[in-house]
């Protein structure tokens, strides 16, 4: 089984993000605590997600963000079987969940 990461480390990192108020204060903070390879896959990784919720075929996804199909593959397995993180994040988002 994976590594737990419910740690102290990750709760304040998670506190620290919580206390960003602006899209801008975001790009401040992740331009810092990310290499731009690793916030590229984060937002690539949302948007295959987002994608995936609204019924878009593996090709469309791929052409459009540039995502393998592995990425796709890893993402999907997270909407079926993960902790319904997108889930809930799209819809506080506003977008439309197809059920």
């Amino acid at each position: 089984m994976g590594k737990d990461i419910h740690t102290d480390a990750v709760n304040q990192l998670f506190r620290a993000i919580l206390t960003l108020e602006s899209v801008e204060e975001c790009y401040t903070f992740f331009e810092d605590a990310c290499t731009i390879n690793e916030l590229l896959s984060l937002s690539q990784r949302f948007e295959v997600a987002r994608m995936l919720k609204q019924k878009k075929t593996y090709l469309e996804i791929s052409k459009k963000t540039g995502a393998s199909t592995a990425t796709i593959s890893r993402v999907n397995r997270s909407l079926i079987y993960g902790n319904d993180g997108y889930d809930l994040v799209l819809k506080r988002m506003g977008e439309e969940l197809p059920e």
